[in-house]
């Protein structure tokens, strides 16, 4: 039964061959492409390991065949064994010489069983997994016999196998998240790919501005070939759930969640939208994760709608989250993504975002604007401190909670003005902060707040090393109990869905496939 999930948490994913649910439109097959549309694409041992076949079929040497297509044999050879690519002139003659198409040499089928068991072998030496054994490689050739071919392989393919199924290491995770912002704000956190979907959407069910409805959501659904089931049995460990099988999704009867259940539905469609398959690793997981999550929120905010209202504010001086937030029916998080999209690319303003947890840890970043976010070694944000004297921090004190909190701040990278809010969700209160370089606060509202703040991090002596007066008095006479927090060193769990028990959704399916 072919299913997609849309998971509580994020986890790593290792992929399954069992359960590989496609998204993905038909493309056209390799026998329909030209050879050199083909030839852009060319997997080099393959296409040796061809040459190869077909130069022994027809009785040839390398000498011999060299001679044919005036190369040399030395480099006829590294040709064969994957080590070089031809041009496009040189594979035209090898194919004239050797009595065969240009597509004969590019097809992705290997030439025969032996010929697939060196490719395979021959990609297992190249791959960074074997890289890390540091173990040396096999010399393909004709003459290595053909169970020493299958017994190296059957190792490498259990190796990989044993290290699919491990789970993702926390480290694994921030790298993986490292990298991802940094792509984020190379473009400037905007990406018109799916702006474009996006748009494609919500012109076919005739969105003419403001609020995305329900009902309207219920039209796009309809549309992309799909009905609406809710429940109240949806697994505990997911937001909703893809029948591909029968084209229903399925989504809460519970109303009580952390979630907009317009973002969860929107979500999900994304992932038809956009052509998602299941996620090969847990940077492709992530990728996902923020393609679904732009996608929904530029079908809930419309890139021109939003633009446009943004530059009335601008021309204004008067731009406010709030007002977003307002003005298009979303929560003041999804307001926030949602500005840092369009901020950079439509009003020429760079700009930062964080979610920071009461406990001072951010759950979620972004920057473009050179704000000296605090990092580990691997690049990662996400569950350092963020410094006491910032917006994100302070607003936590402030006893009026209905306004937002502005506050500029002095830091090492120079002066930034943010606003910020509290809002409270099932892990506790969080803060939802918005920052600009001081050059671009004249834009906004709040910016005449006289609160001011200097951070010197990531100075120690900032926020993190206690006073001098207070570590004399008490180092050494104080032991407090730590607050476990066990998901630090809880595994990431494993699966082709993420953090998702597949029994239970798959009972579940059942459950439900003659509804």
């Amino acid at each position: 039964m072919q299913i997609f999930t849309y998971s509580q948490e994020m986890s790593p994913t290792t992929p399954d061959s069992a359960a590989q649910a496609s998204w993905s439109r038909p493309t056209p097959s390799s026998a329909s492409q030209s050879a050199a549309t083909q030839w852009k694409d060319v997997d080099v041992i393959s296409l040796g390991r061809r040459v190869r076949h077909l130069r022994k079929s027809a009785g040839l040497t390398l000498d011999e065949l060299g001679a044919a297509v005036g190369a040399a044999a030395s480099q006829l050879s590294l040709i064969e064994n994957g080590k070089r690519e031809p041009k496009l002139g040189l594979l035209q003659q090898l194919a004239g010489a050797l009595g065969v198409g240009v597509d004969a040499l590019l097809g992705a089928e290997p030439p025969s069983r032996r010929a697939a068991l060196e490719i395979e072998l021959e990609r297992y030496q190249r791959s960074p997994l074997y890289e890390s054994l540091n173990l040396p490689k096999i010399r393909i050739s004709s003459r290595t016999p053909l169970d020493v071919l299958e017994a190296q392989l059957g190792l490498l393919r259990e190796l990989e196998r044993k290290l699919n199924e491990q789970v993702a290491t926390p480290e694994e995770a921030r790298r993986a998240n490292g990298e991802l912002r940094r792509m984020m704000r190379e473009r400037g956190n905007y990406f018109p790919e799916y702006e474009a979907e996006a748009q494609k959407v919500l012109t076919a069910v005739g969105y003419a501005g403001g609020p995305l409805s329900q009902h309207l959501i219920s039209d796009i659904a309809r549309h992309l070939g799909f009905t609406l089931q809710h429940v109240g049995d949806l697994p505990h460990s997911t937001r909703s759930v893809t029948d591909l099988k029968n084209r229903r999704i399925y989504l809460t009867h519970n109303q009580r969640s952390d979630h907009d259940p317009r973002s969860v539905l929107l979500q999900a469609l994304g992932h038809y939208v956009l052509g998602h398959e299941t996620p090969s690793s847990y940077g492709d997981f992530l990728a996902q994760r923020v393609a679904t999550n732009y996608f929904a929120a530029a079908l809930l905010l419309p890139e021109h709608t939003t633009v446009e209202f943004l530059q009335q504010a601008k021309a204004r001086k008067e731009i406010s989250v709030e007002d977003l937030r307002d003005a298009f029916a979303v929560s003041y998080e999804t307001a926030a993504h949602r500005f840092t999209n369009l901020a950079t690319r439509h009003l020429g303003i760079t700009t930062h975002f964080q979610k920071t947890h009461q406990s001072g840890i951010i759950y979620k970043a972004y920057e473009n604007d050179g704000v000296n976010f605090p990092m580990d070694h691997t690049g990662a944000i996400e569950g350092q401190p963020a410094c006491k004297a910032w917006t994100s921090r302070a607003v936590f004190d402030v006893p009026d909670k209905f306004s937002s909190y502005s506050q500029y701040t002095d830091t090492v990278n120079g002066t930034f003005w943010c606003t910020a809010r509290t809002e409270r969700s099932s892990g506790g209160e969080f803060s939802l902060s918005v920052g600009v370089p001081y050059q671009h606060v004249k834009w906004f509202r709040g910016r005449e707040t006289t609160a001011r703040a200097t951070s010197r991090c990531p100075d120690p002596a900032c926020c993190r090393r206690p006073p001098a007066e207070l570590s004399d008095h008490w180092a050494g006479s104080a032991w407090p109990s730590a607050r476990a927090h066990s998901h630090l060193l809880a595994a990431m769990p494993p699966g082709a869905f993420p953090g998702v028990d597949e029994t239970e959704v798959y009972a579940f399916l059942e459950a439900h496939s003659g509804a």
